[in-house]
């Protein structure tokens, strides 16, 4: 063979190998980088702690209950206010001087970061709802920066709030003082999806989880909210 046709040769094949090459870190990099859907939770796959005995042997198909509370406003807040929407809530206190600041402080930070976003919202319950009355609830919003129409702060019967954070979102404790609907929140941020199912706990005090958080959101967004 003449040199010269051999390494045209080579040149080609050598061409050839890199593209071929190319396309084959391509495909490993999207298989590897593809978004997979986030995990749904159950009571079963829970800390027991956080989840009322009823339920606690409920493996699938667990949703968050239909609620009526009172937001900042004093506007009677539904779980129509959220339906086909993607929210994340919480459990907190006005007058708590320990987590619940860093924790509203991130919330808020979320809220910025979902403004424009009109398919997200967000919700904080109140665990002291008797002190937390609306005005209340109103001067804190205020404070704190909350835009209404994404965020609203809710109060309302305690029971029902009880119930909501021990067998809807899995989020608090038992006080055990005495007061079987007293709870100990706790600083989990729940990311909840359109089907009312709860897809992500994160600690609302660590900043690298509310990035996670954010994170997530997008991911539930590619998969149409569910």
């Amino acid at each position: 063979m003449h040199l010269g046709t051999f390494f045209k040769d080579y040149k080609k094949f050598g061409i050839f190998f890199s593209v071929l090459c190319i396309i084959i870190i391509t495909i490993i990099y999207n298989v590897y980088n593809q978004k997979k859907p986030l995990p749904i939770w159950n009571p079963e796959n829970v800390n027991a702690e956080m989840v009322d005995q009823s339920i606690q042997h409920v493996a699938k198909y667990h949703t968050i209950a239909d609620f009526n509370l009172t937001n900042q406003n004093g506007k009677t807040i539904t779980q129509d206010d959220y339906k086909n929407k993607i929210y994340v809530a919480d459990f907190f206190f006005t007058t708590c001087q320990t987590i619940c600041p860093i924790m509203t402080d991130h919330m808020y930070k979320i809220q910025k970061e979902i403004i424009s976003d009109d398919d997200v919202m967000l919700l904080s319950h109140s665990v002291t709802p008797v002190k937390d009355s609306v005005p209340v609830l109103k001067a804190y919003a205020k404070k704190k920066g909350v835009i209404d129409r994404k965020w609203n702060l809710v109060t309302g019967d305690k029971k029902q709030i009880y119930k909501l954070a021990r067998k809807s979102y899995l989020a608090v404790k038992e006080d055990g003082n005495g007061d079987i609907y007293d709870m100990i929140h706790t600083e989990n941020f729940l990311l909840i999806d359109k089907k009312r199912q709860i897809r992500g706990f994160y600690d609302g005090t660590h900043p690298e989880d509310i990035q996670r958080l954010l994170n997530d959101i997008e991911t539930l967004k590619y998969f149409g909210g569910s």
